[in-house]
């Protein structure tokens, strides 16, 4: 009776378990990293890192602690203009500093000319979706129409569009990864973001030069959204040291090696 009892115990947890990575697997799932002290690499959930699979980037694992090289990358999501957007295209300018604006459907009609400005300045506009959506349990169809949406609006504004793709919230799924990798795009994650997206609750200057600078490693995808006023006067600052402390700007170009 003992062993029949053990038995049963062994083939639920053996049934939770597959379970457990089924869902993992086929539901919805919401990105996240987990940061490391002493500036050494993120560490992405090990439920999460089979995003690889499928042409997502979250870190750069050639670019770690053992590197000579020190590379971050720089990329804002951008859903409408406040005044700051416009402050950091004026901050990365002047600073020669490259970044990837994942942007929306609004801010391309109602900014055209800033939109314009970001690839005429060297940047890379990608797809964050025209409506900000949460893809990760749609049909391949919502997912090529969301996605094509943004790349029409931005051809018919002459604007050249990168095959990059965040998906809104971070919220994603195996079969989301999948469709977004047939239409042509490498999904983007991040290894480093903070809560800077709230314009009623920003971070104070200090605590946000801290976070970014305490929390930076090499190879790292930062996440940073550019309507943030706190973003907006700390940029210059956060460039200027991490080039002094030996960090040079890549682009997803280089990160995805395309």
């Amino acid at each position: 009776m003992k062993k029949t009892i053990i038995k049963c115990f062994l083939l639920l947890l053996v049934a939770l378990t597959l379970m457990l990575q089924i869902s993992a697997n086929c539901g919805e799932l919401h990105w996240y990293c987990t940061r490391q002290k002493a500036h050494r690499q993120a560490i992405a959930a090990s439920e999460l890192r089979f995003v690889e699979e499928y042409g997502s980037y979250y870190i750069d694992h050639t670019h770690n602690e053992a590197s000579d090289e020190k590379v971050i990358y720089l990329t804002f999501d951008a859903g409408y203009e406040n005044g700051n957007v416009e402050k950091i295209l004026n901050t990365l300018q002047e600073t020669q500093t490259p970044a990837a604006f994942f942007v929306l459907k609004h801010l391309v009609t109602a900014n055209t000319a800033l939109v314009q400005r970001m690839v005429s300045d060297g940047h890379l506009v990608c797809n964050h979706t025209a409506h900000h959506p949460n893809l990760a349990m749609a049909s391949a169809d919502q997912i090529a129409k969301e996605l094509r949406e943004l790349e029409t609006v931005c051809q018919e504004n002459g604007i050249v569009t990168a095959p990059y793709f965040r998906p809104p919230e971070g919220s994603f799924s195996k079969e989301m990864l999948q469709h977004v990798q047939k239409l042509g795009y490498k999904t983007i994650f991040w290894s480093f973001a903070y809560a800077d997206w709230d314009n009623a609750k920003q971070p104070s200057q200090d605590h946000a030069i801290r976070c970014i600078m305490d929390n930076v490693h090499n190879g790292a995808v930062l996440l940073l959204h550019p309507t943030s006023a706190t973003n907006a006067a700390v940029l210059p600052t956060v460039i200027k040291s991490l080039k002094e402390e030996g960090y040079r700007f890549g682009t997803l170009k280089e990160l995805c090696g395309d």
